[in-house]
């Protein structure tokens, strides 16, 4: 257990950006999961290549994903859509 006030904000401050990063992590994985599939989506749900490959510029500039890893879904997806 932390004894110093400020290791104990850290820790929290440390599992809210975690908490945050998990989830914009995730909208990405599942972004790309509806890219991916077969089976056609509704509008809504459906992103646009450009719109997902700039969700995952995000994710790799706030170093959430590596930038190999980033390019290499990028290129995975313009493959799919082209």
């Amino acid at each position: 257990m932390a004894n110093h006030k400020s290791t104990k904000k850290r820790i929290r401050s440390t599992k809210t950006r975690n908490e945050g990063n998990k989830y914009l992590h995730k909208t990405v994985r599942n972004a790309l999961r509806s890219a991916f599939s077969e089976t056609p989506k509704k509008d809504g749900d459906h992103l646009t290549p450009e719109q997902i490959v700039s969700k995952i510029d995000k994710l790799e500039k706030r170093n959430i994903i590596h930038k190999n890893k980033a390019a290499r879904l990028k290129s995975k997806l313009m493959k799919k859509s082209s």
